[in-house]
């Protein structure tokens, strides 16, 4: 168990000259390819790992560590920490960079040097945390990858752009809520966690960024439909947001009426549209396909 960090450590925090000083050395240019901005700020990072509530025991996986800063703040404050870095500057610089800031946490850290999209394993104990401050491009399919891959993850804080925060957030009935606030309630009680300004990044984003909580339900869904079957009746509703979901559904059942004929049988009204259901509406659908 390690003990909670005191403010002796905080000199193992990187800030903006020790970012833009570890950048010049690695020849590092943030690029937007991979969304990438790094937080140069101590007080975020150490908000953000608050916000998070990471425990002394907690097990967290982090993708897309950059440079380091968040992950040297979830060091000081979880058992492990297992970052997933696809650049190959950056993840072959992080180990020496944890080596020479947290040399006594050196050994509970590990580097996963791959896309996290193609992770399918990570060393070690199971994660019991996703922390991360996601490159913006990737943030929604990244979430739902890792969600789906490590069940082990109870509790989740991201950290995107504004608009995808608010998105993922969003509840049945608001103008932003789609597949990704669908697919996200799947596995979690999702809420807005907060406000992140664009001075503590460098380079500074043109958007706004915001952080999501995601705390993974204590049992899965009950219902007879796969996942699979649930995640392709929000993907053909959400296709065509402007039709009601008879004629938007006729694909996915084979037929209008059969699209028809599913939505009764689930207690739904032919002429609603998909941004009106539930998670629990979409299950009830794809339980009652017929064929």
């Amino acid at each position: 168990m390690s003990s909670s960090p005191s403010t002796d450590d905080s000199g193992a925090l990187l800030g903006p000259a020790d970012i833009r000083e570890l950048a010049a050395a690695l020849g590092v240019r943030p690029t937007k390819q991979r969304g990438q901005n790094f937080v140069i700020d101590a007080n975020t990072v150490r908000r953000i790992v608050r916000t998070a509530e990471v425990r002394p025991d907690d097990v967290v996986v982090e993708v897309g560590p950059g440079l380091g800063s968040l992950t040297l703040a979830l060091l000081e404050a979880a058992d492990r920490v297992t970052a997933v870095e696809i650049d190959d500057v950056l993840a072959a610089a992080l180990p020496s960079t944890i080596a020479a800031r947290l040399p006594g946490r050196a050994d509970r850290f590990a580097l996963v040097h791959s896309d996290a999209m193609q992770v399918t394993e990570l060393p070690g104990p199971p994660p019991t945390a996703l922390v991360a401050n996601l490159p913006y491009n990737v943030a929604v399919p990244v979430l739902l990858h890792m969600l789906a891959r490590f069940p082990s993850i109870e509790r989740t804080l991201v950290m995107v752009q504004a608009e995808v925060a608010d998105r993922l957030a969003a509840a049945p009935g608001n103008k932003v809520y789609g597949v990704p606030s669908v697919k996200a309630a799947w596995y979690a009680e999702v809420k807005r966690a907060g406000s992140i300004g664009r001075n503590v990044f460098w380079p500074a984003p043109n958007v706004d960024s915001g952080l999501v909580s995601l705390v993974r339900r204590s049992a899965p869904i009950d219902t007879t439909a796969t996942r699979e079957e649930v995640f392709a009746v929000v993907d053909a509703a959400f296709a065509q947001r402007r039709k009601t979901l008879r004629a938007a559904l006729a694909g996915w059942a084979g037929s209008a009426a059969a699209a028809e004929a599913a939505l009764v049988a689930a207690g739904i009204s032919p002429q609603a549209r998909g941004e009106s259901l539930t998670v629990d509406e979409f299950v009830a659908i794809a339980e009652n396909k017929q064929g």
